[in-house]
């Protein structure tokens, strides 16, 4: 009878127990929680105004990159870790031989004017950058008049390339044009049509009004992709850093696009400003020009390029110009690519190697003026650069290092007009910042065929590099291409064509307000724009039963 008596007490207890815990379940599983709700707006400070919002044209322009990077897409995008995947095209094929690439296309987009997107506007697209007359960046129309472009159907298009080219996927990511808008119109008219100021795009915003002051969009309800939080953005245009700042403590805008190295110590004392962080996809490098032998005839000589770049205590010029935001560089491939070679020679910091070097080659200072000479020519350029203050200190900082050794650098700063001197080769030395896209192919900076319109400024005529070069790009295999990239940085460690400085970080201030902020790795700074989508300002309320949501009513 006692065993039995207390079996029962066992049971009820254990009921009450059960009970409870039911109760409490039911309990929590109602809890009210605050998710993100739809609407809000957003308002960030940019610096310098639009001149084409078009995906062809926007190339030197930042203002034109951020807007375009909300209105356009491209048949692939890059993800935050440089793969490329899918975006207007739901896949695609590459044949065995490299050759040919087939893409199907998503059969659920729409223009923001809601006609549908189709292989008739990648077509059209592809044929203004293929046009003679294209009148945007050239490394575009050489790349896309080589290619043969067919509408397979209305959703599938294929390209066949004249030889392998393993990076050619990353060139579908520029933004997609409508062809029942522009269909009418000749290439050469693109630069003063007034859709440059009046975009229909497929992205997840669309234009809403844009003039002297700002940029309003509005969240784009025909989107394919993952629709917006926020209802509207803003782009408020300013002419520096400074006037954005102000606007930000007045609460005119609620965050920054970019906050430059000597200005993240004053921000951080905002106490309302979230700061993000994230290396580049690029480097800072100065370019020698090897081709412009009477002006600056010692850069021809490459113990004086070592010589320069043994000079450079970079360590300090990330402390002392860019206040710790960036990492010292190691040649052209970034370090975190499948294609970087760590054994390749460092020149690092020796400031009696740069004086022997220098020794060695017959430039002395045998007048005692601090400058080196030889047969009566002094060691002495005219270092250009940006307007932008973080290059500025930066080459004002190497100027300083350089003159310690015997090297006069007289800094310029040229404005908008670095690009246009680097393109016509017009310079001696220049500071510049190179930005990278996900392949690691080094080929259109420093191959021999891009000394003259392409993008190889320094005009560096190496045919050991060319080579590697060349047969890099007609393979598949990761494996394979490594050794002859591996080679290449050899090569160019070695001769020194110039001097690649550090990786820069891109620091990013946005208000506590606006959630759901992430900043991926970035081959742009419009790259901050990838997880838009996510960002929200407004949130309610609701109980979460079981699996569902229930709102809260007032």
């Amino acid at each position: 009878m006692g065993q039995y008596i207390r079996w029962q007490a066992i049971l009820a207890a254990t009921g009450i127990a059960l009970t409870m815990a039911f109760l409490s379940f039911l309990s929590l599983s109602r809890q009210t929680v605050t998710i993100p709700d739809v609407g809000g707006v957003y308002s960030e400070g940019v610096i310098g105004k639009p001149q084409f919002i078009n995906p062809l044209l926007m190339q030197y322009n930042q203002v034109d990159q951020d807007l375009n990077a909300l209105i356009f897409n491209g048949l692939t995008k890059m993800d935050g870790d440089g793969n490329i995947e899918p975006d207007l095209a739901k896949s695609w094929q590459v044949s065995d031989d490299g050759l040919t690439y087939t893409f199907r296309l998503r059969t659920d987009v729409q223009w923001h004017d809601g006609r549908p997107f189709t292989a008739d506007d990648v077509l059209f697209t592809i044929s203004l950058m293929q046009d003679p007359d294209f009148p945007g960046v050239a490394y575009l129309g050489r790349l896309w008049q080589s290619v043969t472009v067919e509408k397979l159907d209305q959703y599938t298009v294929q390209f066949v390339l004249p030889e392998p080219f393993p990076a050619f996927a990353e060139y579908t990511r520029i933004g997609m044009l409508p062809q029942h808008i522009l269909g009418s119109m000749p290439a050469r008219d693109l630069l003063n049509h007034p859709f440059n100021l009046k975009p229909i795009g497929t992205g997840p915003f669309k234009l809403d009004d844009v003039n002297s002051q700002f940029a309003r969009l509005v969240s784009n309800p025909l989107y394919a992709g993952k629709k917006p939080r926020l209802a509207q953005m803003a782009l408020r245009f300013y002419s520096s850093f400074d006037e954005a700042l102000a606007a930000y403590k007045i609460g005119e805008i609620q965050g920054i696009s970019a906050i430059p190295p000597e200005a993240i110590a004053d921000v951080q004392n905002l106490e309302t400003l979230n700061l993000y962080t994230a290396l580049l996809s690029g480097y800072y490098i100065v370019y020698l020009n090897l081709q412009n032998s009477e002006s600056a005839p010692f850069f021809q000589e490459v113990e004086v390029r070592q010589a320069l770049a043994y000079g450079l205590d970079r360590e300090a010029i990330i402390r002392e110009a860019l206040n710790g935001q960036a990492l010292v560089a190691n040649g052209p491939i970034l370090p975190w690519s499948w294609a970087y070679n760590p054994d390749q020679p460092k020149l690092e910091y020796s400031a009696d190697m740069a004086a022997t070097l220098l020794d060695q080659a017959g430039w002395i200072d045998a007048d005692g003026d601090g400058v080196r000479e030889k047969e009566g020519v002094p060691l002495a350029f005219t270092l250009l650069t940006s307007d932008d203050p973080a290059k500025i200190a930066v080459a004002q900082a190497l100027s300083r290092q350089w003159q310690q050794i015997g090297v006069s650098a007289t800094v310029e700063a040229a404005g908008h007009g670095l690009g246009e001197q680097l393109v016509e080769r017009s310079y001696q030395a220049a500071l510049a910042e190179v930005l990278l896209a996900g392949d690691p192919d080094p080929y259109p900076f420093w191959h021999q065929t891009q000394i003259e319109d392409g993008q190889n400024y320094p005009g560096w005529n190496n045919t050991d590099a060319s080579v590697l070069l060349e047969e890099a790009r007609t393979l598949q295999d990761q494996g394979h291409r490594n050794d002859y990239y591996f080679e290449f940085q050899q090569i160019f460690a070695d001769d020194v064509p110039s001097i690649v400085l550090f990786y820069p970080t891109y620091t990013y201030g946005v208000n506590q307000e606006i959630h759901g902020v992430q900043l991926p790795n970035l081959s742009n700074p419009s790259d901050r724009f990838r997880t838009v989508t996510d960002w929200y300002t407004l949130t309610r309320e609701v109980i979460y039963s079981g699996s569902q949501f229930q709102d809260v009513k007032p």
